[in-house]
């Protein structure tokens, strides 16, 4: 079987390693960059990526900006890094199209287990088409359009709405929408679904009307007849 593909972005080549290391134990295959311009080099170069991990502070082009390019050309996973951990940073993250945000120091086990939970999320080849209320969700391709028009959402998106549909009429605690989405043991706090549930709604229109708040829990996906 061949082996699934990241690239892994940091100027610091200890980090690199660390990460490279387990990744392979892991049995994928790693292509290192050490910029923002390398990693964009080898972005456009290497057309069967699986995911980056990216860094945010490095050197000529920044990961912000990284991130920014690719997701105009590709909805492929974005792992950021960072040694900052200020909320307006991950805020900043997930609104350029990062599909999560690890702050450093981290533990690579579990920076490994969250490449693994959204590739093998990613990887899920049903075909199933899914219509309510004017959406309609291509799982196979991986596509939403509301009303004919095709939306443009990021990896997690597509995931929280896949997930919110497939629920719809039922209350979803924060709680239980982080374990099945993010598929691992979050031990940060809502802002993260929160943040998310904003986006998908401002991309959704007045669709997006259809994600209710449920105060003190979490949400319900209810299409009114």
């Amino acid at each position: 079987m061949e082996k699934l593909k990241i690239l892994v972005v940091d100027d610091e080549s200890r980090m690199r390693k660390l990460v490279r290391d387990f990744l392979i134990k892991q049995e994928f295959e790693v292509i290192e960059a050490e910029d923002g311009e390398d990693a964009l080099n080898k972005f456009y170069e290497q057309k069967d990526i699986a995911l980056i991990i990216l860094d945010v502070m490095m050197p000529k082009i920044n990961g912000w900006d990284v991130c920014r390019e690719i997701r105009e050309n590709s909805k492929i996973p974005i792992i950021m890094l960072t040694a900052k951990g200020e909320e307006s940073d991950e805020l900043q993250g997930f609104d350029i199209g990062a599909d999560e945000y690890i702050s450093k120091p981290f533990s690579p086990k579990i920076l490994v287990a969250r490449v693994q939970a959204i590739l093998r999320r990613s990887g899920k080849n049903e075909e199933e088409m899914m219509e309510i209320g004017g959406i309609t969700v291509d799982k196979l391709g991986h596509q939403v359009r509301v009303d004919g028009k095709e939306l443009e959402l990021s990896f997690k998106e597509f995931e929280l709405l896949t997930y919110f549909i497939e629920n719809k009429g039922i209350a979803l605690s924060r709680e239980k929408i982080l374990n099945h989405v993010w598929n691992y043991d979050y031990f940060g706090d809502a802002r993260t679904i929160d943040t998310h549930v904003k986006k998908l709604r401002s991309k959704m229109g007045d669709k997006g009307e259809y994600i209710k708040t449920i105060w003190g829990m979490g949400y319900k996906f209810e299409v009114e007849t």
